[in-house]
């Protein structure tokens, strides 16, 4: 049997962290490959002179989320994915960003509060689906952006190996 399973599954330690410290954001175009192996990314190949850029995220403001779409009657299994980011702080720069991530596909490498890096928008890119800016009401209320991206791939997010990180951010 071609889906044979391989292993179980054993319960750990307690020692795991809800959230998204950061996000590391590239157009799709601008990747012409990735390396895995088991489920893990070894390789990113960007094209020349481009970069992913980093947006560091406030603590409890930022998810992602995979969910699991299955169809017994056709046979068929995908992912939607989603990520929801906030900016604080509106600004004419963060919203002349905002609005360029809006016009392309997209690559996010998202980096979870456990320290692990897991690739999302692999196949497709993940696309701006909605959001919104505001300044609050109340003097402690967010003055900012909250945005969500969304795609759908094949496979669940693959862990990307932390040590190709530095290698994602210089030209």
């Amino acid at each position: 049997m071609a889906c044979a399973l391989t292993t179980g599954y054993s319960l750990d330690c307690r020692d795991s962290a809800g959230g998204v410290k950061s996000v590391y954001f590239i157009e799709i175009d601008n990747v012409s490959g990735v390396t895995s192996a088991s489920g893990t990314i070894s390789a990113i190949a960007k094209a020349n002179n481009r970069t992913f850029y980093k947006y560091n995220l406030q603590r409890a403001t930022a998810e992602a989320m995979e969910e699991y779409q299955d169809s017994a009657e056709n046979g068929t299994t995908f992912v939607n994915q989603t990520l929801s980011i906030v900016l604080n702080k509106m600004q004419a720069a963060t919203r002349n960003e905002i609005a360029l991530l809006a016009q392309n596909r997209l690559l996010a490498v998202i980096e979870d509060r456990n320290g692990k890096y897991w690739l999302y928008g692999k196949e497709n890119g993940l696309q701006r689906s909605g959001g919104k800016a505001g300044t609050g009401k109340a003097f402690g209320d967010r003055n900012g952006y909250e945005l969500t991206f969304t795609g759908q791939e094949g496979t669940t997010a693959m862990e990307v190996s932390s040590g190709i990180i530095a290698g994602l951010i210089t030209i």
